[in-house]
This record gives structure tokens, sequence and C-alpha cells, in this order.
């Protein structure tokens, strides 16, 4: 009865994952046209774009508070249906304040539940016993390329925004709140637990945590470089196509899918400090290549690398987090969920100022230093032997709701 409640809270979760990868793709990819249906300015959008992950650090903080009270699978079950209608809220209004609250809205609901999925999929890691984080974002990542698919259908047929975004609700929403009813998360080590308790705050402090943190950011500095600058990049620095400039995105998305999909397996074999030292080598050899490339091709090269490189190192900063504090998982991660919007904020800024002052191929030399910095807190990643006991499962005690 444990283990099928255990599938069954796996698989709802990783539904989950998808959704959201559904709705982010949906808002971030249509933004040129919401910009338009809403007559944003280009002086008022950064504005708008720096809102959200603000907002989303704030809904983080939040739900750390939050889950102090209510198990993370209550905040996740009503969070996920309210970025929906947000989404979809963004795509129905007209007036500029309506575009504001929407997007607010989705901003503040969206860190609640970024932080809350997360909770709940290194608590059902910690029941498991071994390494199944990175499947939960490879689900994530195919709703992503699902979504994107999705946003350039209703720009190619026209669509409005309310047009293409309502089937994806319509369908997705009812789907992950009736999915919500198999939530499952693993319980606490009883060990380990009363142990952290007992230390109070001082056991998630930043000062320990930090290490972590840092890691979030390079990587999302990483990721937004990729998805706000790849396809610049190939058209007016590699010289290619405007057709052809859409591709390295989805190549990225979609090694990003592959790398995360086989990860697990990787993480359970090697380890995740070897994992992750992997991936940062891998990353940041891809923005090396994407710096001195010659031509459109080399460059796309460049992007499938950083896929491969970059997927492995967000799951696995969570994953992290919840052995280092295994008795207080949740709370370290909204803490370091918050940073994962910081480096989205600084990422996109960083890369498009050292563009304009120097060059973009110098520019992306700056994420690669970041993403190869991670070699630095490597270790940070290690002590799942000793959580899990050499790799063997420990008892798959879950708490259902």
């Amino acid at each position: 009865m444990t283990d099928a409640r255990l599938r069954h809270g796996r698989a709802s979760l990783a539904v989950s994952f998808f959704v959201q990868g559904v709705t982010f793709a949906l808002l971030v990819t249509r933004i040129p046209a919401i910009q338009d249906r809403y007559g944003i300015s280009d002086g008022l959008l950064p504005v708008f774009l720096a809102a959200v992950p603000i907002l989303a650090g704030v809904g983080s903080v939040v739900t750390e508070k939050v889950v102090v009270r209510v198990r993370p699978r209550v905040v996740l079950r009503w969070a996920q249906p309210v970025v929906m209608l947000a989404l979809l809220g963004a795509g129905a209004g007209n007036a500029l304040w309506e575009a504001a609250l929407a997007l607010g809205v989705f901003g503040l609901s969206v860190g609640a539940l970024d932080a809350s999925m997360n909770m709940m999929g290194v608590s059902l890691q910690r029941a498991y016993g071994r390494s199944i984080m990175l499947g939960f974002h490879a689900a994530y990542s195919l709703g992503g390329i699902a979504g994107a698919s999705m946003a350039w259908a209703g720009a190619h047929w026209d669509l409005s925004l309310l047009v293409s975004y309502l089937p994806a609700v319509v369908v997705l929403l009812p789907v992950a709140f009736i999915g919500s009813r198999w939530y499952a998360e693993g319980a606490e080590p009883e060990s380990e637990s009363g142990e952290a308790q007992g230390k109070g705050a001082a056991s998630v402090s930043f000062k320990l945590l930090m290490p972590l943190c840092l890691v979030m950011s390079f990587a999302y500095i990483g990721d937004s470089t990729v998805s706000n600058w790849s396809a610049k990049y190939l058209q007016d620095v590699l010289g290619s196509s405007e057709q052809l400039s859409t591709v390295p995105y989805n190549v990225y998305m979609v090694t990003t899918l592959l790398g995360r999909a086989v990860g697990d397996l990787g993480v359970r074999r090697f380890g995740a400090v070897a994992v992750v030292r992997f991936g940062s080598v891998l990353a940041a050899a891809g923005f090396a290549v994407v710096a001195v490339a010659g031509g459109a091709w080399v460059g796309m090269l460049g992007f499938t690398m950083l896929g491969l490189g970059l997927c492995v190192i967000v799951p696995q900063t969570f994953a992290a987090a919840g052995r280092m504090f295994p008795g207080a998982s949740d709370t370290a991660i909204a803490r370091l969920n918050v940073f994962n919007y910081v480096g989205f904020l600084v990422g996109s800024p960083l890369v498009g100022a050292l563009g304009d002052a120097w060059s973009y191929r110098g520019a992306m030399l700056v994420p690669m230093v970041l993403v190869l910095a991670t070699l630095v807190y490597a270790k940070s990643f290690g002590a799942e032997s000793a959580r899990y006991g050499g790799g063997h499962e420990r008892p798959r005690t879950v708490d259902v709701g």
C-alpha cells in the first residue's frame, strides 16, 4: 500500500511539474504579444518583466512561513490553479492595470508553486532513498517544450492570447487539481529531524546555505542567458538567418529534457558531486564554444552542450538542500528558491549590458566563469551515501493527503 501511494504521489507531482512547464512557457514565449495587446512601452516592459520574479521571490518567502502550519501539498494544490488562472487573465484583459494585476498574481503564486513543488520532490526523494529529482524537472522541461509549441502555433495562426491560452487552461487545470488528490510527502527522518529542529533557525542560516544559493544563481544566470540571448546572438553575431536563430533555444530545451531524463541514473551510479561537476564543466565548455564560434552551426553545438550541462544543476541543488537540512528541508528549499529568481533577474541584463559595452562574444565568458565556479562548491552536493546508507533505500514512509 505504501509503495502504491509513493508511486501515485510521484506520478501526480510529475504531472504538476509538467503543467507548470506548459504554463510558464506559454507566458514567456508570448511576451511580445502581451506587450502589443496592452500597449506596454519598451521602457515600461522591463519593469513588468522584473516584477514577476521579484514577486515570485516574495511568494517563496511567504511559503516558507506558511508550510510551518500547512503542508506543502496543500500550498501546491491551490497555487497551481491560481497560476493558470493568472495566465488566462493576462490573455483576457485590455487595460494596463489588468496586465499588472494578472502578472502580479502570477508572480506571487508561481513563487509559492515553485517552492512547494520542490519541497515535495525532495521529500519524495527522501522516501524513495534514491535520486528521482531530475525526473520531476524532466517533466517540467517536457511541459516547456509543449507550451512553447502551443505558443508557436498561436503566433503562427495569429490567434489572440485568450484563444491561445484557453485550451491549455481548460484541459490542464482540472487534470492538475484532480491529480492533487494523490499528492504524497515522505516523512522526515526520525533520527535526524529532532536534531535539526533542536538547532532551530540557525540550522538553515544563509551562511550554511549560501554555497547552494550561489550555485542556484549561477545556473539561472546561464539559463536566462540562453533563453534571452541565443536567438539574437546567432543572428547578429554569427550571421544566421532569422529562421535558424530560433533553433538554439529549442535544441537547448530538448537537450535539457534528455539530460534530466537520464540524470537520475547518473546520480545513482556516480553520485551527485560527480554529476554536478561534469555538468558544470560541460556547460562552461558550451559557453566557450558559443563565444569562439565562427558560424551558426558551431554556435548551436555550444548551446546543445549548455542544455546537457546546465540541466542537472538546479534539481541537484534542491536535492542537496534537502540532504543538508533533513529535518528542515522545507525552510531550506523556500530560501534557496529565492535565488532562482535572483539569477533570472541578473542574467539577462548582465549579458545585455556587457554585450553593448564590450561585445556579445565577451559577454558569454561571464556566465561561463560563473557556471565553472560551481566546482568550488561541488562538495556541498555530497553526503547522499551518509543519508541513504550507501545507496540502499530507506523505509518508505509517506504522508498522504
